[in-house]
């Protein structure tokens, strides 16, 4: 997609074209001139749409965060609240293998090609966990989780899950423990953490694997 016309997508489209490069150049192909150049734009259309380049790196966090909440709250409640959290958590994965250049950025640290995020930029996506604690708090009060704080178990979910899919983005994840098959195994081992006995957890996970189509 090309945004040589102003358009409302063009400000999504400098973002995408931004963590792209970022993703498969670094930080050095992170120019104005760069981005004019793939965009079909002037160089001055970073500064319209986000007041410079920390702006535009600034937006990209956002992005990816926002991205993740469509993904996340695409799932629905069911009678089945721990086949909701593991849809919850294929959510998560799915989005990070359908924005696999915004996943990174949006868990870059203090510092992206050279521009500083602040506290609150990188803090900001914690309201996504929201989905993943209400959640966890259904399982609880079904009796299918251990009495405990919903919070810190959303936590672990997200720890867990985030480590399996930055180890599959860097492709280390190889037979015969490859993505696919350790998360599956992942899921279960998540939901029997939390409380829940081994054979209802394997039942609902294997169920959430037939809802895809919520978070595709």
């Amino acid at each position: 997609m090309s945004p040589r016309r102003a358009t409302p997508q063009a400000r999504s489209a400098l973002v995408d074209i931004a963590a792209r490069l970022l993703a498969e150049e670094g930080p050095a192909a992170l120019s104005t001139r760069r981005l004019a150049a793939e965009a079909g734009s002037s160089t001055m259309a970073v500064y319209t749409h986000f007041g410079g380049m920390s702006g535009l790196v600034r937006e990209m966090v956002h992005e990816g965060f926002a991205r993740l909440q469509d993904f996340l709250t695409g799932v629905g409640q069911t009678d089945d609240p721990v086949a909701d959290m593991a849809l919850l958590g294929r959510a998560y994965r799915g989005n990070a293998l359908a924005n696999t250049h915004l996943y990174p950025v949006m868990f870059g640290g203090l510092s992206l090609a050279g521009y500083t995020l602040s506290e609150e930029d990188r803090h900001h996506g914690r309201y996504t966990l929201a989905n993943v604690a209400r959640c966890a708090g259904r399982c609880m009060a079904a009796g299918r989780f251990a009495p405990g704080d919903p919070d810190l178990v959303a936590h672990h979910m997200w720890i867990a899950t985030h480590g399996l899919v930055t180890l599959e983005l860097g492709e280390y994840l190889i037979e015969p423990f490859t993505a696919d098959g350790v998360f599956e195994s992942q899921l279960v081992g998540m939901m029997v953490s939390a409380g829940d006995r081994a054979e209802t957890a394997r039942r609902s996970v294997a169920d959430s694997a037939a809802r895809l189509a919520e978070v595709a």
